[in-house]
């Protein structure tokens, strides 16, 4: 893979390693991984150590009762696992209508899945890590206890969720916590969560069991029957992660892998699928044009058929197959159109990419949604709670529909590069349904220009809504905005340049040294050994 420098706004130099690298969204969380590789440990226990510590110092994303997905090279073979957590067996439309909503609400106990988080670092420590997790968490108990000072991405998206559950309380009083546990913060603050730590060492110390069927699921289910909460005991103690293979497209000479549904990983391959045969010479409007609406065509497939695999008619070999795909690219023309799709909501969400000496690579993604999830925080804790439960159906003829046990639609991915059998390099950018439509424009910009990691992540974005509505950065070019609304997209320039996700890429290079770029759109960071 060929790397250029492209001169964009705010661009940084890309990031050259020998031994390791660690990219995330925080510096404290960079510096985790870091601290694992230096103390012997290998890729996954320096991922594993990052996500710990996010869950502290960006806790606006993601927390201990969040999900998380992974694709990673280690030992050289690619491996995938879904730790996304399933809905509580006392879940059903009667249930939901019991207490008093005719839809999933967005806040409070009933969009709340077991979560998957604690599970999936045991696991992951166990599986391939070379340090205990008790050494891997170290870092994020640390900051919890002692303390960290608040950044100012972390803080606008603090301030914000204060305002948002100040006017959710009154309907959802099991929201009241969280004020207790986070308050209000500003830029510079320190800020300890004690509490937090407490829960990590617990985690540590059983080896995530606690959180399943000891002490912490008993103050979980406590809590959930004292203020109106679905989950159960037996909720818990039955979940498992999963180890699954990534779904994979070749993309002019390159696997692009995603982890399968309930993912929505596959949106993004459909649409590279789409467009692998197209000749991306020139850098104007058709070039946007036809990734706007493959990435249309696939979401209009994705919010139809995707859910918990299990109950999904139409399969993934379906959506990716190679017919299929060329039908659907044979349906785009030379204007935009309406496709048939659901509305796409925002999340939260973190991703981070890790690397080793002897060639293994992590790409890893964890998320509470929306922010702080659902806004239940378990007293005595610091266990924030997802709120994953929200996208599932009403539609009892659709495969995401709600009920027991079952996971819903997902939308966090982490997404892998290899070729020709050998890795590549992690990739991801996280945020809602704006992921798949990064990992497009990521990929791309790899594959198609040569960018390098770093030039690839600062590229001007652009973002599907719904309808015929695109959103394009600021400093998206002018003459090619103006070519879009001409064939039809309605183009909106939003000013927030988080609305258009936050990524992470390591690449290794052929003489096994590695080239990485961090998010310039927030508190990025990227650190080598």
């Amino acid at each position: 893979m060929k790397h250029h420098n492209y001169p964009y706004q705010n661009s940084r130099y890309s990031v050259y390693a020998k031994n390791g690298m660690v990219a995330t969204s925080h510096p404290l969380a960079t510096e985790a991984g870091t601290e694992m590789l230096k103390q012997g440990g290998n890729a996954m226990d320096a991922a594993v150590a990052t996500a710990a510590t996010l869950t502290v110092v960006e806790p606006t994303s993601n927390g201990i009762g969040g999900d998380a997905f992974m694709i990673a090279w280690m030992n050289g073979e690619l491996h995938g696992m879904n730790a996304s957590g399933h809905s509580s067996e006392n879940l059903s439309m009667e249930t939901l209508k019991a207490h008093g909503f005719e839809k999933m609400p967005v806040y409070g106990w009933l969009p709340v899945n077991v979560p998957g988080v604690p599970a999936a670092w045991a696991d992951l420590i166990n599986k391939f890590g070379r340090l205990t997790l008790k050494e891997v968490l170290a870092p994020a108990v640390r900051a919890a206890r002692e303390g960290y000072v608040i950044t100012p991405t972390v803080a606008k998206f603090w301030q914000a969720a204060y305002k948002k559950f100040e006017k959710e309380v009154e309907e959802f009083p099991e929201i009241k916590h969280w004020f207790e546990v986070f308050g209000e913060v500003e830029a510079g603050d320190v800020k300890t969560l004690p509490a937090h730590a407490d829960t990590l060492e617990e985690i540590a110390d059983t080896n995530a069991r606690s959180f399943y069927e000891g002490d912490l699921a008993d103050k979980i289910v406590g809590y959930a029957k004292e203020s109106g909460g679905l989950l159960t005991h037996d909720d818990l103690k039955s979940y498992k992660v999963e180890y699954v293979k990534p779904i994979s497209i070749n993309y002019k000479g390159y696997d692009i892998h995603e982890i399968p549904p309930n993912g929505q990983g596959i949106a993004a391959l459909m649409a590279l699928g789409m467009l692998k045969d197209d000749d991306f010479t020139g850098r104007g409007g058709n070039y946007y044009h036809h990734q706007i609406e493959a990435m249309k065509q696939a979401f209009s497939d994705t919010t139809a058929f995707v859910s918990d695999a299990g109950h999904m008619e139409v399969g993934s070999g379906d959506l990716l197959d190679e017919g299929y795909l060329k039908a659907r690219r044979a349906e785009i023309g030379d204007h935009a159109e309406e496709r048939v799709h659901g509305e796409l909501p925002k999340g939260g969400t973190v991703y981070l990419a890790t690397a080793d000496k002897d060639g293994n690579m992590v790409s890893y993604i964890q998320s509470n949604y929306m922010g702080f999830g659902s806004g239940v925080v378990v007293p005595g804790t610091g266990i924030a709670l997802q709120n994953r439960g929200h996208n599932f159906s009403m539609d009892e003829k659709h495969p995401n529909f709600i009920g027991a046990r079952k996971k819903s639609l997902h939308t966090i991915i982490p997404g892998f590069i290899t070729k020709d059998g050998a890795p590549v390099g992690p990739f991801g950018v996280m945020g809602g349904f704006m992921q798949p439509q990064g990992h497009l424009q990521v990929a791309m910009n790899l594959i198609d220009y040569g960018m390098n990691p770093q030039s690839a992540l600062d590229a001007p974005r652009w973002q599907f809504m719904e309808g015929m509505r695109v959103d394009v950065e600021d400093r998206f070019p002018a003459d090619v905005a103006r070519e879009l609304n001409r064939r039809g997209h309605q183009v909106n320039i939003a000013l927030e340049p988080n609305h258009f996700g936050r990524g992470q890429i390591i690449i290794r290079q052929d003489n096994g040294s590695y080239v990485g770029g961090t998010e310039s759109r927030t508190d990025g960071s990227i650190s080598i050994y």
